[in-house]
């Protein structure tokens, strides 16, 4: 009888045993599954990021090469517009008026024209001028000019400074020793303004 008691405890205490065991395997299982399933998601997450950032990068535009050469090309386009309308504004004119003709002249840029501009900014200048050769008209200025007399070969329209304070205007040519002051700019009916005799000629600044 306690044989059969003692056989009875026995297997119970195996049953048990072996019942921890499996339970023991199966919560080791259980832990490795939920380890292998946080991994996989936190590679899931690392993927899905590094997927983002290259999404971002690819829509980021790109300056192509047509572009940068479209924007020198711009910008030289720019530079030159921009030196020639400061030439543009470097340029001064003068009024001449002959009787009742009035007449544009681009003056030249040196110390003489320079002065001459000065001169005539404060006012007005009207001067007597006659006829010379039949083909100038020439007379005082009253005063002094800077001079930077050349050997010229002048034409119809030329305005000149001689021994440094006589104006010279030209409806012919002649060769001398002349500092340039400027050009008539349409030369339309200048030469009848002037006609063959004495002329009085008034220079003001041009507006």
């Amino acid at each position: 009888m306690k044989k059969a008691i003692s056989l009875v405890f026995a297997t119970v205490l195996s049953l048990a045993a072996l019942a921890g065991c499996g339970n023991g395997k199966q919560l080791q299982s259980g832990s490795a599954a939920g380890a292998e399933t946080t991994a996989s998601s936190q590679t899931v997450s690392s993927s899905e990021e590094q997927n983002s950032e290259a999404d971002i990068i690819s829509e980021q535009p790109e300056e192509s090469v047509s572009d940068t050469a479209d924007a020198a090309e711009q910008s030289r386009d720019d530079e030159n517009e921009s030196g020639e309308s400061d030439e543009e504004d470097s340029e001064m004119q003068m009024n001449v008026q002959v009787g009742s003709s009035v007449f544009t002249a681009t003056l030249e840029e040196n110390a003489a024209a320079e002065g001459l501009a000065e001169m005539i900014g404060q006012g007005p200048v009207t001067i007597h001028m006659s006829d010379y050769s039949g083909f100038e008209k020439v007379g005082p200025l009253g005063t002094r000019l800077p001079t930077d007399n050349r050997q010229t070969t002048t034409e119809a329209g030329d305005i000149v400074l001689y021994q440094g304070n006589q104006i010279v205007m030209f409806y012919g040519s002649n060769s001398w020793s002349y500092t340039r002051l400027g050009h008539i700019d349409d030369l339309n009916g200048w030469e009848q303004a002037l006609g063959s005799g004495d002329v009085t000629v008034t220079f003001s600044l041009a507006e």
